[in-house]
C-alpha cells in the first residue's frame, strides 16, 4: 500500500482528505482518522507534508501486513470523522505485535 493508495481509500469513502494517525493504546496498535482533513484552511500540513506522512502510515501498515484490514473496515463502518472524534480501527498484528510494541 502507498500513501497515494490510502489517500484514496480515505477519499472515496468520506470525501476529504482526513488525517490518519497510528495510537498506542493500552498495548494495542490503532489506526485513528482523524477528524482534521487537508481541505480545511486551519489544517496543519502542506500537501506535500500531507503525502510524505500518508506514505510512513502506509510503510507500516504493509510491514504489519494490515492493508486488508484498513480495506475492510473502511468498506464496512458506518463512522465517520467529526471534531472530537476519530475513527478508530483495531489493528491485530498477531504474532507480530511483540515486534512493534514496547512498554513504555
Amino acid at each position: 500500500m502507498t500513501g497515494q493508495e490510502l489517500h484514496e481509500l480515505l477519499y472515496s469513502k468520506w470525501g476529504r482528505s482526513y488525517d490518519i494517525q497510528l495510537r498506542k493504546v493500552k498495548g494495542k496498535i490503532f489506526c485513528q482518522v482523524m477528524w482534521k482533513y487537508l481541505e480545511q484552511a486551519s489544517f496543519p500540513m502542506t500537501e506535500q507534508q500531507y503525502f510524505e506522512h500518508l506514505n510512513a502510515i502506509a510503510n507500516y501498515l504493509t510491514a504489519w501486513g494490515s492493508q486488508q484490514q484498513i480495506m475492510n473496515y473502511l468498506e464496512t463502518t458506518k463512522e465517520r470523522p467529526r471534531l472530537g472524534k476519530a475513527v478508530s480501527i483495531p489493528l491485530d498484528l498477531g504474532e507480530k505485535s511483540s515486534e512493534w510494541i514496547l512498554d513504555d
